[in-house]
Formats: structure tokens, sequence, C-alpha cells
């Protein structure tokens, strides 16, 4: 039972700088009067503060909050730790399957007798309906609204659903469609950086379901990305059980060179980190080049988390803080309230002041005078080319064997030219063209300088006369209103127009599959002549087949850039020594002649970016818009679920739950559906983009009555198990090593020896009554987020993972989702340890969860004779209860129901 938080003690009385009156009380560090608070890092602090608030020597005790105290020792241990996030933030393919789930929570409620009204956030909740945009309506001044018609007309029933959610749910907001990508509307709008609940005062922290999150942290909130599963069991009032990270410190000094972005900047820092391993790790950033860093700057470099690995890059607040939240329109008596309680509490940084040396677990130093002017590519976000290099480097690329940074194209085929006529005109391609160029709202959308420097470069492009081929697919998409309003007030965004850079949207749109179709002239070139065609984005993924399947070359780089090649039509150039293109009077024009200053730039932010322009958007947002204020939904607390639907579709989690646990279980001759090698991202397991007509998903979908033209994405169907179960391994660029070399969503059947698609070679498994598991390198799970990328390997049947590591959010969601995962030992992995796949494994763990060690060793016993030694990743002993349960909701449940007894 819980008691009486021992830390009242410390609860203090914060008075307002005026002298009129209090803000609220707060449990203050200083109060507990000790000196290893000071060398703690602002990170660290922030679980420290939630410990403490939290502690009812129940879910949180005292023991947990000296761990945290005593982080210098205790962080190189690994030691496990409750956290209590201050909110969850969902965003809306992840929000549909996250409320789909709590109806379905609410049903098995109900089902065992418990008071399913229990089932509700006790957490605040955002939601931002942050839709998919079709890039295909692009390159005209309506596209906004014709997106928006054509995302309500074939997603209206998820809408409702989102939107009967937000009335049948406590503590839920929902923003609606149409108001922004959701991590730019948490910086803009959402972010609160201080709370004040009852008159209890404490630090926003968020935990969001896409990996993404971290861009929070550049406002000084400590965020980051969980599984749907984690983030619904937080939502229900359980602590996350998480190791005490260790903390790299990274140092900044210097300032950035003229015309240098802060996209050069944080493709440079990745590439650091990457190196340096920040895996499971926080990044802190600080140092005297803190203060040349503006806050977009810093959530831009914060949003990159997971591409360099970390749980979060965190920037303490500071002054430079305090006046984004002015310039974003908090009100005045809101950062007073911010300052005067991180000042009080020891998390604010005043760079005015002598600095307390504080302690990291290492130490990293960036001097800003060093980075240059890069991209990163061509198929991993960390693999930074500085400008100067690239030409030589996708040369190198060209002839490399197949692989992140190669494409083995013959040397008799690396100039081939491709005919074909567009529109009527006769036109060419060769290797390395550029095909897509997208400004997308992922990353830099935040950043009014790359934003307003790109148009700089469209402004400065267009007076010389240059133009963007027609077949290149061009667009823009902001991450907020806001964008909109300070391009407009600058002047600015004719010029982008004229480039084909019109607004499509506010949304998920080249960065996550929705490029769209490629014109069919266009598309043909590329397939006929094995055409290595580019794309370039300004956002921040870039992994094979992610953006489109016909551009197997695909660069991360800042918003000017992305102009600046789609000019070229070519990502073979050397900008300083050959012309970007051909201006009017036969004028070569060069990189250098369109490139903007940094003085420039920032006196158009200084001019164009207001305060009033947030203000205006986001009271907006309160208000909705009339396509979805005129949804109708239906009331009542249990959703009345439609077995027809293609869209919103009961699972079967709690099918035939009972109020017992299941227990523990091993793994018996199963056989291996998949046997894969290092890099498998959760963009290869999860179902993401559009839907190929060939397969089961889309067998499933006719089969329902839908038409093609209707599929729709993936994304947009996340609230259906049926469709997400068969999207599971589909993507088109995944490599199976029974496949021989053969790229594609297929495997082996290994009793019969038929090659099948992924699904219904495990529907068969299933149908003989077999268990199965994954065999897997390195960084298994690398990516976002992705809950489907474990609840689908759920639904398949698989009941264990075995790599050589796993990325850390996709380890977490296998075993919410009551999957085993095992790595195998330093120095192994299936190759030297002479793993076809082809064997059947038994996996013996005991049928009594409390004979279960975290990370204890287990021996794999295959029906070949061969056995192995493999480590147990479940990393706590909450993982263990999860595990017991059959997985972290039906925990949740069988808690719920038990607390009334």
């Amino acid at each position: 039972m819980a008691n009486e938080n021992p830390f009242n003690r410390i609860l203090k009385t914060l008075e307002k700088p005026s002298g009129d009156g209090e803000f609220g009380k707060y449990y203050s560090l200083p109060a507990l009067n000790d000196p290893r608070i000071d060398r703690l890092p602002y990170s660290i602090r922030i679980l420290l503060e939630s410990a403490i608030r939290n502690c009812d020597e129940f879910q949180v005790k005292s023991n947990d909050v000296e761990k945290i105290i005593d982080w210098e020792n205790t962080s190189p241990k690994q030691v496990e730790i409750p956290f209590k996030p201050a909110r969850v933030l969902l965003q809306d393919f992840t929000g549909v399957p996250a409320v789909v789930d709590l109806a379905c929570m609410r049903d098995a409620m109900n089902n065992l007798g418990g008071d399913s009204n229990k089932i509700n956030p006790l957490v605040p909740v955002d939601l931002v309906i942050d839709h998919s945009v079709q890039v295909d309506v692009a390159r005209s001044e309506n596209a906004v609204q014709a997106n928006m018609e054509l995302e309500f007309k074939r997603n209206k029933e998820r809408f409702g659903f989102l939107k009967w959610g937000s009335n049948a749910f406590n503590n839920m907001l929902v923003v609606p469609p149409g108001s922004g990508i959701v991590h730019q509307v948490n910086l803009e709008y959402l972010g609160r950086v201080v709370f004040n609940t009852n008159g209890v005062l404490y630090p926003d922290s968020v935990v969001g379901t896409d990996s993404h999150t971290t861009m929070i942290d550049g406002l000084g909130v400590a965020g980051w990305g969980v599984g749907g599963i984690e983030a619904e069991a937080t939502m229900l009032g359980q602590p996350m059980s998480m190791v005490l990270p260790g903390v790299v410190g990274f140092k900044l000094v210097g300032k950035l060179r003229d015309g240098v972005t802060a996209t050069d900047l944080v493709l440079t820092v990745t590439q650091i980190l990457r190196k340096h391993g920040v895996v499971g790790k926080f990044v802190e950033f600080y140092g005297e080049g803190m203060s040349e860093l503006t806050l977009a700057d810093r959530a831009t470099i914060a949003n990159m988390s997971p591409e360099y690995g970390a749980t979060m890059g965190f920037f303490p607040v500071d002054h430079v803080t305090l006046q984004y939240l002015k310039l974003t329109g908090r009100s005045d008596e809101t950062v007073s309230l911010i300052e005067s309680y991180l000042r009080a509490n020891k998390m604010f940084v005043d760079y005015s002041e002598p600095q307390v040396e504080r302690v990291y677990s290492s130490y990293l130093e960036l001097n800003l005078e060093d980075v240059d002017p890069c991209i990163s590519g061509p198929k991993r976000p960390h693999d930074r080319v500085p400008l100067k290099e690239m030409k030589a480097d996708w040369h190198a690329c060209l002839n490399n064997k197949v692989g992140f940074k190669g494409f083995a194209v013959p040397k008799e085929s690396q100039n081939k030219v491709a005919e074909f006529t567009f529109n009527g005109t006769p036109a060419h391609l060769k290797h390395a063209d550029v095909v897509i160029a997208a400004i997308t709202s992922c990353t830099n959308t935040s950043n009014p300088s790359v934003m307003l420097g790109a148009a700089l470069v469209a402004k400065k492009a267009c007076e010389f006369g240059l133009q963007v081929k027609p077949w290149i697919k061009t667009s823009l998409a902001p991450g907020s209103g806001v964008v909109t309003k300070y391009l407009q007030r600058s002047g600015l965004q004719k010029y982008l127009n004229e480039l084909g850079f019109n607004i499509v949207g506010y949304g998920c749109t080249t960065c996550i599959g929705n490029s769209g179709d490629i014109n069919e002239a266009v598309a043909s070139a590329i397939t006929e002549n094995d055409i290595v065609a580019a794309a370039v984005l300004s956002g921040n993924r870039n992994f094979e087949g992610r953006v489109h399947p016909l551009t197997r070359a695909n660069y991360l780089a800042s918003p000017p850039l992305v102009v600046a090649y789609a000019l070229a039509g070519t990502v073979d150039i050397d900008f300083d020594t050959e012309p970007i293109g051909i201006g009017k009077g036969g004028t070569k024009v060069f990189f250098r002649d369109i490139w903007p200053s940094s003085e420039e730039i920032a006196n158009v932010v200084q001019s164009s970016v207001l305060p009033d322009m947030f203000r205006e958007t986001y009271n907006a947002i309160t208000k909705g818009n009339p396509m979805w204020n005129n949804l109708s939904v239906p009331s009542g607390s249990l959703y009345a679920w439609d077995t027809e639907s293609t869209y919103i579709h009961e699972p079967p989690y709690f099918k035939d739950m009972s109020m017992s646990p299941p227990g523990a279980h091993g793994v018996k001759n199963a056989y291996c559906l998949l046997n894969f090698g290092d890099s498998i991202t959760t963009d290869h397991i999860s179902p993401a983009g559009s839907i190929h007509k060939d397969s089961p998903a889309a067998r499933y979908l006719v089969e329902h009555g839908v038409d093609r033209r209707d599929f729709n994405s993936y994304g947009s169907r996340r609230g259906n198990d049926e469709v997400m179960a068969r999207g599971t391994f589909a993507n088109i660029r995944i490599v199976n090593k029974f496949l021989n070399g053969e790229v594609g969503p297929k495997t082996l059947h290994i009793p019969s020896g038929e090659k099948l698609s992924v699904f219904d070679a495990a529907t068969k498994y299933k149908s003989e009554g077999h268990d199965t598991i994954i065999l897997a390198g390195a960084e298994y799970g690398s990516g976002s987020s992705r809950d489907w990328a474990a609840k689908g390997p759920m639904l398949l049947g698989v009941k264990a993972v075995i790599a050589k590591s796993f990325e850390r959010i996709h380890r977490s969601n296998l075993v919410g989702m009551g999957i085993i995962p095992l790595c195998f030992k330093n120095g192994e992995d299936a190759d030297t340890l002479g793993l076809t796949g082809h064997e059947r494994y038994t996996i013996d763990l005991p049928s009594n969860v409390s004979e279960i060690r975290p990370s204890q060793d287990v021996t794999v016993v295959t029906d070949n004779g061969k056995t192995f030694v493999a480590t147990l990743r479940f990393d706590t002993e909450v993982e263990l209860a999860y595990f017991n349960h059959g997985g972290i909701l039906q925990y949740v449940i069988r808690n719920l129901i038990n607390a009334k007894h």
C-alpha cells in the first residue's frame, strides 16, 4: 500500500518575485542539504525531483531516491529506477492504436468484473493528429486545402475514433488535424517546461510514441520516445522502469562560420556521437558555445537523438529558453514562474554566474567553427559527407560493393543516359539525378533560420533565372502554421512557389514514405535502365526503401541545400567548381552566388518571426476547423466496435484473458521465421508507407471490398491489427539470409522449402502448431520507436528474438508484448556459431518467474546438436513481471482489478 511521502519535509513555498503572493509549493532539492546534488547533470536532477515527488514507498521508494542522488557511483552499475513522467505525447498514427488499446482494456476490465472507468489516463495526454500529407497534391496554391479534404475523405473513420476518445477519456487533449507536426506543436505550444498542478510545481517531462519526442529536449524538457505499449502503461499510472543512464557531457565552444547551418551542425554532432557510442545514455550539452545556438538550433540537435542513438540530447533551461518562450507567445506570468521555480530548484543555467563543475560519465567537445557544410547518406543518417567531398564520395558509392555506402554499378554503366519523354518534351536521366526534393516537417521546420535561408536561396535563384526541372518532385511541408505566416510576412514564399516548393500541408510527408508516385515516364526510365536516382530531403531518416522505392540514394540536407540540389538536378556535383545552373543570358550561376550569408538570414528572421504569429496559430487550434468540428461521433465510455471496419478493429490481445497470470514460459522446437544480418531497423519490421498491390495486406483489403485506390497507407490503418500483422516485415528492401541475396518481404517455410510472404509463412507455422523465433545481428530494431514492430511479430507468433544487440526502445517493446529478447555473447553471432536458421530452437526457462534473474545466462539448444549460451535481456524485475503476465497491458489490468481488493 502507498504511504505518505517521506519527503514532505522538504516541501517549500515559492513566492512570486513581485512579492505579490505565491506560485505554489515545490519539493526543494537544495533543502536536502546534500552536496552530491550540485555535481549532478541537470538531466539527472529531473529524474531525482520526480522520484522525490512521487515517493510513496510502494511504486517509488526512498532507496530509489538515494540511487539517483548517488548517480556518480550508481550509474556505472546499471541500477534500475522508476520514473513517472509528467505527461504523455501521442501522435496520430501511434495515438490510434493507443486509444484502441485503452478501449479494449475497458472491455477486458468489464468482462473480468472490474470497473471499466478505471481505465483513464492518470497523467495528461496530448494527442496531436499529425496526419500524413500526400505529396501527389503538390505544386499548386491550393495544395493545403486539397490535401486536407483528401485526408478527411480517406481517414474520416480514424479521425472520428480519436474524437470519440477525446470525449470518452479524461485527461486527454486532442489537437485536430491540419495544426502541425506533433514535435513542433509540442515545442511551440504544448511544452509546459514547469507544471503547476493543484498548487504543486514540478518540471515538465514527457514520453512520446515517436522517437523524435526528443525534440522537446531543446526546450529543457526531459523527453524521449517509448513504444506505444510503454506509453499506455505510463498513462495508466505505472512508473516507467528504466536503467539509471550514464550522461555524456558535450561541450560546445566557438561559433558557426558564416553560411554554415544548424543542419550541418546536427549532422556533425550525429556522426560524433554515433562514433562515441551513446545508446542508452543521456547527452547533455553545455559550454560557452551554447549562447551561440538559438532554441530552434538546439531543438534540431535534440530531434536527432535517435539517429545518434541517445535516449535524449538535453539542453538545460537558460536565458535563450526564456526568450523562446516569450517569442512563442507564452505569457509573462508563465515565463516568470518557470524561471523562478527552476532557479529555486537548481535547474536553471545562468552563464553570467560562475559554473559549478558537474560530473559526466564521459566528455566530448566540439568547436562550432570546425563545422563544415555537409549532407548525410546515401542510406544512413550518420554517414556524413562534407559538401566539398560529395562528388568524390558519390563516385566511390557507385563503385563500392552493395552496402550502406555502395551500389556496385559496373564501370561501363556509370555514365549511362536514360532517354525519356516528359509531357511531350525530350528529357534524360543519369545516375545521381535528383527526382525528389522535399523540405519536410520532421527535423528542420521548427527552425526559422534554415526555413528562411531556403527561401532566400529560392529568391536569389529566381533572380538569376534558374529553374527546377519539372519532373523533380518538389514539396514543402512546414511543421506548423507559424512557418507559413513568417514565410508570407517576409515576402519570400512566392520564390519557393516559383521553384515548385509549394506548401502541401502540415504533417508527415516524404520522410515517412508519403512521397507519392513519381511521374510514370520518370519511373519507367529509372526501372528500365536500372538508374540509381536520388532524393534529397530535410528529414532525419534516409534508410533504404523509406523515402520512395525508386530512389536508391537518399540524402539528408538542410532546407537551403534541398533547394540547391533541386536546382542542380544531381548530387554528382562539386559546388565549388561546377555551376549549379545556367541563368538568364546563358550565364553560369554558382552555388556561392545564391547562398545567403548568416547576417542576411538573421535580419529576415528578426523582422519576420513575431510572437503574435504563434498566439494566432495556437488560438485557432483550440477552436478546431470546420471538417473536424463537423465529425459526428458516438457517445459512451465503451466503444461500439464495427466488425466490418478496415480501419478500427478490436485486436486479440485480451482474448480469453483470466485473472491468473499465465506465468513465464520458454520456447520449444521453434522454427526460425527470419534470419537477419546487422542494422534491421523498425522501418524494416513495422508496416509503413504505401500498401503494395501484391501484398497480403492488399489481399485482405480487396477481400473486404476496398478498392485499390482506397488502400491508403499502413500508417492510416494502424488501428486495424489484421492489416498491420500482414504488413509486418513487408518492407521491399528487407534482406533475409534465407533468400541468398534476393531482396524483399519473403521467407522460407523450412519444413516444406516453400518461398512465401512472411505473413503467409507465419500463418502456416501457426496452423501447424509451431512456434517461431527470429535470428538477427547488431542494432536490431534501430530507428523510430514503433509499437507495431513488436505487436506485429507477436501476432505472427514470434516467441523470441536472438540478436547481437538491440536498440533500447525496441527491446523494451518486445518485452511489453511478451516476446523474449536474447543476445548472443560478445564475439558471437549466428555465423560464428554456424547457425543457418534451418535448425529448430529450444530455450528453456523456469515456469516460475521468481527463479529468473534479469540479464541471466540461458542455454539455447538446437535440434542438430549445436548449443550456445545467450544473455536473457529482461533487464529489470518489472520487465520480468510483465513477462509473467503475458505483457504490460495485461499486467496493468490485473493490478487495477486487484487494487480494489
